[in-house]
């Protein structure tokens, strides 16, 4: 058989499912970040018979400011979403990249206008075409002073570059202020390097949750992700229900998080 979900009913015992699952979460039992890695569109796409992937990443797209919805009305602080990793410059069709990136400006942009949230790009900028930059930019300071749902974009992000990234402002801005590597070598620790990631800031996000059944992090805040825990479904993107999601703060709300003891 396929992995693939045959999807719930949508009349009343799926509803009254839904409810039943939503009041068996304590708040205090919920994560306060979540990141969300966003695959299978293309074989969304594919499987219903649609010519280009475009239709799979436009409707997985839709799919993910529904899935902020759901995060926020649930009172979760901040949501770290993987639209385009750094990999993906280079290993997808001009074709089918030059729609992504028209697909993921447009939706920093909707994002940006919707509610009291907060857009944040994280990533590099290397790579991405100007429009799309100015995009980000333009999301992100449209809602520098919302104090709602904290939304990371993580656009030409790859954690291994990050952690590289990081490490290289850390000996700049030493350099600057005239240390030796005697003195670099003392003071470089765990918590200054998270301090210049692209998340600096920010909590580590204490679930990662993964679309389409497959079971890797394909190089996503690695070194946030140190405590994470983390959570596969067999839903393709696009085809991710608020039961779904649901299922899965159950199962990390019933977890004994150790912290790697």
């Amino acid at each position: 058989m396929s992995k693939r979900q045959v999807p719930l009913g949508r009349g009343l015992l799926y509803e009254l499912y839904q409810k039943r699952l939503r009041q068996s979460l304590a708040p205090q039992t919920l994560p306060h970040h979540v990141a969300m890695i966003i695959d299978g569109n293309r074989r969304w796409a594919r499987q219903l018979g649609f010519e280009t992937a475009a239709h799979g990443h436009r409707a997985g797209a839709a799919k993910m400011r529904e899935f902020l919805e759901w995060c926020d009305d649930l009172g979760i602080s901040v949501v770290t979403l993987y639209l385009l990793s750094s990999d993906n410059l280079s290993n997808r069709s001009s074709e089918e990249l030059d729609a992504l990136i028209e697909i993921i400006a447009e939706l920093a942009e909707d994002l940006s206008h919707y509610r009291d949230w907060r857009v944040k790009h994280v990533g590099s900028v290397e790579g991405l075409p100007v429009p799309l930059v100015e995009a980000l930019k333009a999301a992100e300071a449209r809602t520098a002073g919302n104090t709602g749902l904290h939304v990371n974009l993580a656009i030409g992000y790859g954690g291994r570059t990050e952690i590289a990234d990081a490490v290289r402002s850390i000996i700049a801005a030493h350099h600057l202020q005239g240390g030796t590597i005697e003195d670099l070598a003392a003071v470089l620790t765990p918590d200054l390097i998270g301090e210049h990631l692209y998340t600096g800031g920010q909590p580590d996000p204490d679930l990662v949750i993964r679309t389409s059944g497959e079971q890797r992090l394909s190089d996503f805040m690695l070194w946030q992700s140190a405590h994470s825990e983390f959570y596969f479904m067999e839903a393709l993107g696009p085809d991710l229900r608020e039961v779904d999601f649901l299922r899965a703060l159950r199962d990390y709300s019933r977890r004994n998080r150790r912290f790697g003891g």
